[in-house]
């Protein structure tokens, strides 16, 4: 898929003809210098905006040519987000922070499906807490628990550890690795860190808006190698 921002000299091309593919049950890392179109490209692959050109599918279905209330709807079940900004709401619950989209989907939360996401991200303890009563790390899960609640078919992390200290980082990053592993989710993750990225099955770098390779179970050291080599270019 391709990304065009503006039109004449003011274009700018912000993804180039991408193609890529997540298998079910994997964890991939985005990795890139600023402005090599790894947000874009998240953006495009979640359906929050929509390429100048190519195809988007996810699980068998086609995301172009949909409405934004057909995509709006899509997002919502089909699809979780995780921000470096947790984007919790202060005067709700942990509880209802995360059925949030079941319930603005206006269906039914199950009791036991809400207690089994807040077992899975360590946070069974804590339901009836607000999000000022929890650690940066702690909201994050609350952030992840909601990402899982409708069991979507993709998870997608903007930065999930931008916002946290290293050792909430390293907890926060577990998890996911958790969910994958166990749960059998798809993780779609955007990083800039090396020691972030290293938690997936494969980190894909993208450069000048195109792809620059990929890596199969690769090291920190190994990732801050090729980013040395991606900046340089």
């Amino acid at each position: 898929m391709s990304k065009v921002y503006g039109s004449g000299k003011a274009a700018v091309r912000a993804l180039d003809a991408v193609t890529a593919e997540f298998p079910r049950g994997t964890f991939t890392a985005v990795m890139g210098p600023s402005g090599s179109g790894k947000s874009t490209f998240l953006n495009c692959a979640a359906g929050l905006d929509r390429p100048t050109s190519g195809r988007v599918v996810l699980g068998g279905t086609e995301l172009s040519g949909r409405s934004e209330t057909e995509l709006t709807e899509l997002r919502r079940d089909r699809i979780g987000f995780v921000f470096q900004a947790y984007n919790l709401l202060g005067a709700l619950t942990v509880a209802d922070n995360v059925t949030l989209p079941i319930r603005l989907a206006e269906k039914p939360v199950d009791p036991g499906q809400l207690a089994a996401v807040l077992a899975a991200v360590g946070l069974a303890e804590f339901a009836d807490r607000r999000p000022s009563q929890l650690s940066g790390g702690q909201q994050q899960r609350v952030a992840i628990a909601r990402a899982l609640v409708t069991r979507p078919d993709l998870v997608c992390a903007d930065e999930p550890t931008g916002a946290l200290d290293s050792r909430s980082g390293r907890q926060v990053l577990a998890l996911l690795r958790t969910i994958v592993d166990d749960l059998g989710q798809t993780v779609l993750m955007v990083t800039h860190d090396p020691v972030a990225a290293a938690h997936a099955d494969t980190a894909v770098f993208l450069a000048d808006g195109r792809l620059a390779g990929a890596m199969t179970r690769p090291s920190a050291e190994q990732i801050a190698e090729r980013m040395t080599h991606l900046g340089d270019a």
